[in-house]
């Protein structure tokens, strides 16, 4: 299964999104919440079920000790949110000042996230918050950088409005030498599009228009459902419906879109298509070139 990193230009629905695909998922799948900036699932969809004495900041000294210490810390610090166990998250920072301490635990961690993926079955879903660029390249301390360079996807999250196709435009070339220069290449990257009811009604940009204006292709999309991105934002009583609500249903067909994707790119990188041998090509020219003249 593939880890799929989630980022955006803005606070435009990134948390919500990876829960929503975490929870919908038909495989045992994983939430882990690395923005740099801080965790909001701890205080929202947890509900402060959950204290400091959990979540991402422990995996850095458990690093420094060695990699079986840093997996058994990480398996006791998954939080389940299904009766069955099988969706996880594994929480966020409380202080944006805890990322210093994590400079040297993102490499190991997404290790630790591709075997769960891998070799486990998990979906995995890294919430990587907003991107921060410094001269073309990914900030090494305001960006989870190692775990974008090495998930398997990375869906860059856009809303259908101008607004934010003006803050996510600037973004797309950068990541995208990120990723050829430090990560699984280029064609890692995608679109995730939160659509808009607007976009119903004839107005907002629709995901061919968005795919065109940001040169990248749409991977998947989700409708936009305020009663059940609040519930994913704030917690509380899920709504009415929420089970069979539009969002997870649709989260649900874009976790399998993106599973045959990261497939694809999986092939196409063990078995990359060979250039045609020079001279079968000059003998096929040759023949398609006479076979035009006896027509004419």
């Amino acid at each position: 299964m593939p880890v799929t990193a989630l980022v955006s230009a803005a606070s435009c629905g990134v948390t919500s999104s990876a829960l929503a695909l975490t929870l919908a998922s038909a495989r045992p799948s994983l939430l882990a919440e690395c923005d740099p900036k801080g965790g909001t699932l701890r205080a929202g969809f947890l509900q402060g079920q959950v204290n400091a004495g959990y979540g991402l900041y422990h995996l850095a000294a458990a690093e420094r000790v060695g990699p079986e210490a840093l997996a058994q810390t990480f398996a006791s610090h998954l939080w389940p949110v299904d009766e069955a166990g099988h969706r996880k998250i594994l929480p966020g920072l409380t202080d944006p000042a805890q990322a210093a301490a994590l400079d040297r635990t993102w490499s190991a961690l997404s290790d630790v996230l591709h075997v769960l993926a891998h070799d486990a079955g998990h979906d995995v879903f890294i919430d990587a918050g907003r991107l921060a660029v410094t001269s073309g390249h990914l900030h090494p301390t305001l960006t989870p950088a190692p775990l974008i360079h090495q998930a398997d996807l990375v869906l860059l999250v856009v809303r259908n409005t101008e607004a934010s196709l003006a803050l996510t435009r600037h973004l797309v070339d950068p990541l995208r030498t990120e990723l050829d220069e430090h990560g699984t290449g280029a064609s890692a990257l995608g679109l995730l599009v939160l659509e808009r009811e607007a976009t119903h009604r004839g107005r907002g940009y629709t995901t061919h228009q968005i795919a065109d204006a940001l040169k990248t292709p749409v991977l998947a999309a989700l409708p936009w459902d305020a009663a059940v991105a609040d519930f994913l934002t704030e917690g509380g009583t899920p709504p009415r419906g929420y089970a069979r609500s539009e969002l997870l249903r649709h989260a649900r067909t874009a976790s399998e879109q993106l599973e045959a994707v990261a497939q694809r790119r999986r092939v196409q990188q063990e078995f990359p298509s060979q250039p045609a041998q020079p001279q079968l090509a000059g003998v096929l020219q040759r023949l398609t070139q006479h076979r035009a003249g006896r027509r004419g």
